[in-house]
């Protein structure tokens, strides 16, 4: 550790003392990368902070946790001497409960711990609290799923809904590499792989023309079908005509 670095427990149990609530802080080391990442791997942070807690090697950590279950991560910041960084830690909460929920994305703060918990808790508390109570939220009422389309064997089914987003599934692992080349994204909550409605009708149809060539290239069909649905509900405007390549006949 460079000797210009402030110490990391004490500053833990400094910056805990100065923020809004009770915080306890644990300070413990790291002998090896590996040991670091159940923690480092509950970082709930898309950017900059979570990128630094899972590709360096920390060393050391401190958690501050608040009698709620609430979690903070204090670490040093790589190649700054004289910053810390803070994130926030996920919540004990099913996946699915996660679905929608925007990171509280962490902060680097100064060594000056009154400083940092100002900054702490001006910009990063209130982004925590409020996903925390998404979370806990759609842990009580779980966020509906989209009604998926058949799944046939050797396929890849396609669904236009409602709201303008396609949707797609399949049990051919070779298709995916297809519908990932045309911009389709897994989403793990709906389970199935999806085009957003932003795109535009024109663009999806081109897209999903692409996935059907690639996927006809290695034997495997496409079907395309109205979306189903569980409930009922008013009628969707019409969807344009899919271009006849894509579309495979409904086995």
């Amino acid at each position: 550790m460079s000797p210009s670095r402030p110490d990391l427990a004490v500053y833990a149990r400094a910056l805990a003392a100065r923020l809004p609530g009770t915080w306890a802080a644990t300070y413990s080391r790291h002998d090896g990368y590996a040991d670091q990442l159940a923690t480092a791997g509950a970082v709930w942070d898309a950017g900059a902070v979570g990128y630094a807690a899972s590709t360096y090697v920390l060393r050391h950590q401190a958690v501050l946790a608040r009698p709620d279950g609430a979690r903070l991560l204090v670490f040093d910041r790589p190649l700054r001497p004289r910053r810390f960084m803070v994130a926030a830690l996920e919540p004990d909460a099913p996946h699915d409960s996660f679905h929608g929920v925007g990171e509280p994305n962490g902060i680097a703060v100064p060594a000056d711990p009154a400083r940092a918990a100002a900054q702490v808790a001006r910009r990063l508390l209130p982004r925590y609290e409020h996903a925390l109570r998404q979370v806990r939220h759609n842990t009580t009422h779980p966020p509906p799923r989209r009604p998926a389309p058949p799944l046939i064997t050797g396929t890849v089914s396609i669904a236009w809904y409602p709201d303008g987003v396609v949707g797609a599934v399949t049990g051919a692992r070779d298709a995916t590499s297809a519908l990932y080349s045309a911009g389709f994204q897994y989403h793990p909550h709906h389970r199935m792989f999806l085009l957003p409605a932003a795109l535009g009708d024109r663009e999806q149809i081109t897209r999903i023309d692409r996935a059907a060539q690639q996927l006809a290239r290695i034997g495997i069909g496409v079907t395309v079908r109205p979306a189903p649905t569980v409930t009922p509900a008013t009628p969707p405007a019409p969807r344009p005509a899919l271009p006849t390549a894509v579309s495979a006949p409904s086995r």
